[in-house]
């Protein structure tokens, strides 16, 4: 019975035994398919990036190709007609007219988009800025409010005829207005006044900022070229009747009235002139593109890559300069002077690339702009 009893004990301590084995295996399995898992996931993950940025040189290099084929379509065009004026002159899909297209499984898309038609901020006086403002339908008070407080931000002397007065110093972080145009549009959120009109109660900006974003330019020219003005802008130059922009729409596209002779373009300011059928045009007015905007996009599969450049013709247009924080040191004594250096020798001239256009600006895969709002009629 003793001897039953010891094998009993024995096959139960070897059936236990066997069973913590069992469950150690098993937990070892679980621990591995779950690392396992996890790293392939990673693994995927990781490939799956790898194979993004790849794809993003790829198009990189393609984008860039189209920006050159596009301005050096640009450029023939520029010598064939003395400038560039509008589309309709032929430009209009430069790739197309290149014969040139990307690598086999890529499209290449372009857009041009007349930065000029839009008014120069720079240049804008309070005429100009209260002759928009007031065809948004705001009160000749909160124009007159709104273009003395930018006029202020800009203008290092300027002095508010509506007697509105910010003072940013005391502000929660002290700042001074910089005396130059905007180089940003998100300046606006600091810009007393203009917050306020220009953003919601949630800080984000508005459909009258994005209507003054497509009315306005952020670079400097002389002239806006007027085979690209925006209602706005005409309403900007002092040309507020509606039937003055459909009349340009019409010649523009070639209908209505104009339809027997199709798509035009303002070669001068005396065609503008009889179109509009008012007054004398500003020296502000111009028919060549100062600046161009040029969007590309290309697509493979699944990936996409943005390409957009601001471009400007020679004597064109430029980006607007930073304020000076500090003016060059005042000569001191000779005494305390630093010893000055040895003159080093002349350098070797660089050779100068004759390149036609002006890059003022250029992003890759920039946030797509909101639509632009639709002007209420008027």
């Amino acid at each position: 019975m003793t001897h039953l009893r010891q094998v009993y004990g024995a096959q139960a301590r070897f059936r236990s035994t066997r069973s913590s084995v069992l469950v150690i295996v098993l937990v070892t399995l679980l621990f591995t398919s779950v690392v396992l898992v996890a790293f392939i996931e990673q693994a995927s993950s990781d490939l799956l990036v790898e194979a993004r940025v790849a794809a993003a040189k790829r198009l990189r290099l393609e984008a860039y190709s189209a920006l050159e084929v596009t301005l050096a379509t640009l450029q023939d065009f520029s010598k064939a007609g003395n400038g560039l004026h509008h589309p309709a002159e032929g430009w209009g899909d430069p790739l197309g007219f290149a014969g040139w297209t990307p690598r086999e499984g890529c499209t290449a898309e372009v857009t041009l988009e007349d930065e000029s038609g839009k008014i120069p901020l720079a240049r804008a006086d309070r005429a100009t800025l209260l002759n928009v403002f007031k065809a948004w339908q705001l009160s000749q008070v909160d124009a007159e409010r709104l273009a003395d407080a930018l006029l202020v931000w800009m203008r290092p002397d300027y002095v508010p005829a509506s007697g509105t007065l910010s003072d940013y110093g005391q502000a929660a972080i002290p700042y001074d207005p910089p005396g130059r145009s905007l180089r940003s549009f998100s300046e606006l959120a600091a810009i007393d006044v203009a917050r306020d009109v220009f953003y919601d109660t949630q800080g984000r900006p508005n459909d009258l900022w994005r209507r003054f974003a497509d009315t306005f330019s952020l670079f400097d020219y002389a002239q806006l070229n007027l085979n690209a003005v925006t209602p706005d802008g005409l309403a900007a130059l002092g040309f507020s009747d509606p039937t003055q922009q459909l009349r340009v729409d019409d010649y523009l596209a070639g209908t209505g009235t104009y339809a027997g002779q199709g798509p035009q373009w303002f070669k001068s300011a005396a065609d503008a002139g009889s179109v509009l059928g008012g007054g004398a045009l500003p020296a502000t007015v111009g028919t060549q593109i100062s600046a161009l905007r040029v969007n590309i996009t290309l697509r493979e599969g699944r990936s996409e890559f943005r390409l957009s450049a601001v471009v400007a013709p020679a004597g064109g247009a430029t980006t607007v300069p930073a304020k000076a924080t500090s003016a060059s040191p005042a000569a001191s004594d000779s005494k305390t002077a630093p010893p000055t250096a040895a003159p080093a020798a002349p350098a070797t001239p660089a050779a100068k690339l004759n390149y036609p256009f002006t890059l003022l600006e250029i992003t890759e895969n920039a946030e797509m702009p909101p639509a632009s709002p639709v002007p209420p009629p008027a």
